[in-house]
Parts: structure tokens; sequence; C-alpha cells
């Protein structure tokens, strides 16, 4: 479908639908004849159940920041990424487009609450959310019939998300596993720096550290100046040094997919830091003065 018979910001959230497990299918086929089509959507709808509360052993999702909606968008620049990595002739072995897939969709699972729980809000879990993402994808596995390995290669490949952690620390299996691991950390973070509701959702990522115990941030507004510097001195080397820069691949999958010569995850980092400078600026120490300039509503989960 020509690009221009598609809204770009739908294109970019979504790709030709307003279902992203369509793009994600898509790419996922173009970029390894051999990945099976049922397994990614067994999981995508498990994934949705588990984050609406529909499905037995958990309560619906009740992290506004890290919810469905992150989760979708981290699968689909983890297959992005992936198909113009193959673009740019590398080669993978068979099944580790499902791997990393499968660690994508349950990377955040650990701030779900299982129904025994009694805490208020998953958030609760933030500083240790990966070891209990991990602990639910080893359920969801148990019975399920995967080629050995899966288990060990996805656990070591959430924990590229976690930014408390050096990833060169990290034992990986096979340098394959380690590129697994740079892709989903990468795009991990270019999902959510590059979301068009970032900057609004940002005062929510600091309800959810209040509720974790992470007193790093006097409000808001000071998470807000903390970020502008985090992205320029942390974030920039992680993506480039740390992971590899694979992100680089994003523009030669827009290339090839859209016929866009951008990158446009880049292009919104870009534009959300830079406004993100004029909010800090203007703002200085008044938390009330955001609301003249976060006007933006971020959607609900859409289960």
């Amino acid at each position: 479908m020509p690009r221009n018979t598609i809204h770009l910001s739908t294109l970019f959230d979504t790709g030709i639908t307003k279902d992203p497990l369509d793009e994600i299918l898509t790419l996922a086929v173009q970029t390894d004849g051999g990945a099976d089509p049922e397994f990614i959507r067994q999981i995508h709808s498990y994934i949705s159940e588990i984050f609406s509360g529909a499905s037995p052993g958990f309560q619906a999702s009740s992290t506004k920041y890290h919810n469905l909606r992150h989760t979708q968008s981290v699968v689909l620049a983890t297959i992005r990424l992936f198909h113009g990595l193959m673009l740019d002739n590398h080669r993978f072995s068979a099944h580790i487009i499902e791997q990393t897939l499968l660690s994508a969709y349950f990377h955040d699972t650990g701030f779900l609450l299982q129904t025994s729980e009694t805490a208020d809000s998953g958030a609760s879990y933030t500083k240790f959310h990966e070891a209990r993402s991990i602990r639910f994808l080893n359920q969801y596995l148990a019975n399920r019939k995967v080629p050995q390995g899966f288990h060990e290669n996805c656990a070591t490949i959430i924990k590229f998300t976690n930014l408390r952690i050096e990833p060169g620390s990290l034992l990986t299996p096979s340098a394959e596993i380690g590129l697994c691991g740079r892709v989903l950390g990468s795009a991990d973070i270019l999902a959510q720096m590059a979301n068009r509701y970032y900057l609004e959702c940002l005062p929510l990522l600091y309800q959810e550290h209040l509720t974790g115990g992470i007193l790093e941030h006097a409000s808001a507004l000071d998470l807000m100046r903390h970020t502008a510097h985090f992205y320029q001195h942390v974030i920039e080397k992680r993506l480039q040094e740390t992971f590899g820069n694979v992100a680089q691949s994003m523009r030669t999958h827009f290339l090839n997919r859209w016929q866009i010569d951008e990158d446009l995850y880049q292009t919104h980092i870009d534009n959300n830091i830079k406004y993100l400078n004029r909010i800090i600026s203007e703002c200085s120490t008044e938390i009330k003065c955001l609301e003249k300039y976060l006007r933006r509503i971020p959607p609900r989960d859409v289960y």
C-alpha cells in the first residue's frame, strides 16, 4: 500500500492498519521466512489477555506508563530493527526472531500483579520487574514445546532492557543472542523515547517510581530535567556504543518498507528532547507550568 494513502502517525505507530500485529507478522515473515506466524499470534493474544486481566492468574494492568501499548510498541520496534538488519546483510539462525519477539512481549510483564498479590499497583515491583518478567515467561513456556535453549536465551535477552545493568557483564550463550539482546535493549529505548506522548507520560513514570520506591527525583519536573541530561550523556552512548549502534538499521527499514529515507524513531526522539529542553527552560521550578506544554492525552490501552 502506497505511503500517501496511510497517515504518517498511523504508519509509525502500527503500520498499514491500526493493529500492530498485522505489521509485526508481515515483517517477521519478510525477515525470516521460517518464522511461525501462529506462534507469534498466540503470544500476542496471551499478552493482551494478561494485561487486560482476562487470563486466569493475573489482575488487569495497573501501570499507566509500562502498559500494553508500550509493550506492543517495543515488539514492533524490535521486528523493525531485525528487518533493517536483515536488509543490511545480517543473517539469523532458525527461531532467533521468535525468541527475541517472545522476550519483547514478556519484558515488562513483571509489572503485572498476580491474582494472589495484594499490592495496590504493579509498580511496587519496579526494581525487580525484569526477574518477574522472566519468571512469567518461563511459566508460559512450561507446557509448550519449544526448542532447547529458549528459556535461557530469552532470560538473557530480557536482561538487556535493564538500564541498571551493564550489558557487557552479562554472560551470553552466543554472539547471536548478544545481538538479540542489543536489538531488544535498543528497541525498548527507541519505542519509549520516540512515543508521540512520551513527554506526557513522564509524570506517569514518576508516579511509578514513587510507588516502586525509586526516590531519585523530587518531582515530575525534576525527572524531566534528569531525562534530558540522561539521554545526552547516557542513552546516546548506550545506543551507539554499548548496543553497537544496531539502531542505525532502522533507517534501512523505513527506506525499504515505506520509501522514507529517514529514521523516524530518531526524528521523533530529537523532537521530543528539543521540546523537553524548552519545557525545562520555561517552567524552571513551577510544576503547574507543565499543564501549559503537556496537552496531549495519552491513549488508553485497547484490549
